[in-house]
């Protein structure tokens, strides 16, 4: 559903399918990062900043790219009923380093207003379940980002 999403978003007739994977990789994660800043209740500044440093550094992605993106996943966010529709993309596309890599870059927009609270840490850890992430990383991913 979400590669369809974003192949009609793209125009598929022009669109390298490796491309379409990659863009639904970054928006899958992108979407996911945002339900953990807002998880709280409050997306902070730093929080917001925290997605877009981290998508720019993971993905090498312009300003521009970033931008678009993200406004995408807010967009995706907004109307998504769960958080399967993300993670099923995930399990689809991502080797189980990205997925790791996934789980740190969550944890580290969770502490990005250096307040963890256990909301933001139960779609983590419901992220972690649907993604098949064993619970060695999900500990591994927490510690690092601390």
């Amino acid at each position: 559903m979400l590669l369809k999403k974003l192949k009609d978003l793209l125009g598929s007739e022009s669109t390298a399918t490796g491309e379409v994977e990659d863009r639904a990789l970054e928006l899958a994660c992108a979407a996911l990062m945002f339900e953990v800043a807002r998880a709280d209740f409050s997306v902070e500044t730093t929080e917001q900043d925290a997605v877009t440093s981290l998508l720019t550094a993971q993905f090498n992605l312009s300003a521009d790219e970033v931008s678009t993106i993200t406004e995408a996943a807010v967009e995706q966010a907004d109307a998504a009923t769960c958080l399967f529709e993300f993670t099923r993309a995930l399990n689809e596309l991502a080797s189980a380093e990205q997925k790791r890599n996934l789980l740190a870059m969550m944890w580290r927009v969770a502490m990005a207003d250096n307040a963890l609270s256990r909301y933001e840490e139960h779609v983590i850890r419901k992220v972690a379940d649907l993604l098949y992430v064993p619970h060695g990383d999900f500990i591994a991913a927490k510690q690092s980002a601390m």
